[in-house]
């Protein structure tokens, strides 16, 4: 089976039941996690969740056959999840089916993969989506207008009762990642002790009150100095990364997230497109905040169709990096934006 941001609650629902392996992909990979969460919500018996990374698949393809048939000390039921970048997890995931379909799969727990990098025509993907027992999802960067709804769909469940102002405030404080938006409208509903059942209004001084996050004290400051070439703001944002510790996998996640925004807007905006109409135009239709205008502008000029793909891929490779190398981390991330930043300036 295969399914998308735009349908897949519903597959979802429906593949809970026999599912055996799902694949989430795409560029939205704050999306997709989010999605995978939301599936084991939903599996008959999800249970206790069993961590692998990629990596430990790509050199021991045999380890997830061994560890999906195999119980927990107190048999307890549980599920896989695997972090995976790009097809680490092919191999793997090719044995795990073998043994499926050779009739030893019986009491293999699910296996959901979040895979980096990856899109639904990666040879995982492949192996899946035909299967009645596999699941492909295919998941997209978000607009502003997207997040802002998200927002308001999660806070009516928590209890909260949102303003879309509000609603936007936090869907550009978090710089559209859907996971750090639950996390302030948790920590929103517990503030106001808000329920389902008793539903709070939540304002601008409500939000305040429990510091989430701003602009200023979030990502975008530094995305843009990077991507609009601003090679004399760089040392400060640098600086502000360390001062106040943002976490360096975050803030590539929040680059790579606006690098694929930078790449749909160019692909609707076309060759010889006016930018600032056509801005104008995305704003009114709230798929672009107004706050951002300037900075997407300087960066439409800046990075072209060809730039942006390498780009992207750029960046996929980094994140590899940092996740395999932890400890240096702020270190390779504030090279690799150093030489980005120049890149971007040499376009002046």
């Amino acid at each position: 089976m295969k399914a998308s941001q735009r349908d897949f609650s519903n597959v979802a629902q429906r593949a809970a039941g026999s599912l055996r392996i799902a694949f989430f992909c795409g560029q939205d990979e704050a999306g997709a996690t989010e999605a995978a969460q939301r599936l084991v919500g939903i599996l008959p018996e999800a249970g206790e969740r069993v961590e692998i990374a990629g990596a430990t698949l790509r050199s021991d393809p045999v380890l997830l056959a061994d560890e999906a048939r195999s119980t927990s000390l107190f048999g307890d039921k549980r599920h896989i999840w695997v972090r995976a970048n790009g097809d680490e997890a092919h191999d793997a995931v090719k044995n795990l089916l073998a043994v499926i379909d050779g009739g030893e799969g019986d009491g293999a727990c699910p296996v959901l993969i979040i895979a980096t990098s990856a899109t639904d025509k990666a040879r995982t993907a492949k192996l899946l989506e035909n299967r009645p027992d596999g699941l492909v999802a295919m998941f997209y960067p978000p607009d502003f207008r997207t997040i802002t709804e998200d927002v308001m769909t999660i806070a009516h469940g928590e209890g909260l009762k949102l303003g879309r102002d509000v609603a936007e405030r936090i869907a550009r404080a978090v710089s559209l990642d859907i996971r750090l938006a639950r996390s302030e409208i948790a920590k929103l509903a517990l503030y106001l002790d808000a329920t389902p059942h008793a539903p709070k209004m939540a304002d601008g001084e409500a939000l305040d009150a429990i510091g989430a996050a701003t602009e200023e004290d979030g990502f975008m400051p530094l995305v843009n100095a990077v991507l609009s070439g601003e090679s004399g703001r760089l040392a400060a944002e640098l600086q502000r990364m360390r001062d106040v510790s943002l976490n360096p996998v975050a803030v590539l996640l929040a680059m790579e997230r606006r690098a694929a925004q930078l790449a749909q807007l160019t692909a609707r905006l076309g060759p010889g497109g006016r930018i600032d109409d056509f801005l104008e135009q995305e704003q009114r239709a709230r798929r672009v905040f107004r706050n951002d205008r300037r900075d997407l502008a300087n960066q439409l000029r800046r990075w072209n169709a060809g730039k942006l793909e390498r780009l992207v891929l750029r960046l996929a490779a980094l994140h590899r990096a940092l996740l395999a190398n932890n400890q240096a981390a702020e270190l390779l991330l504030s090279q690799e934006l150093t030489d980005i930043t120049r890149f971007a300036a040499a376009r002046r």
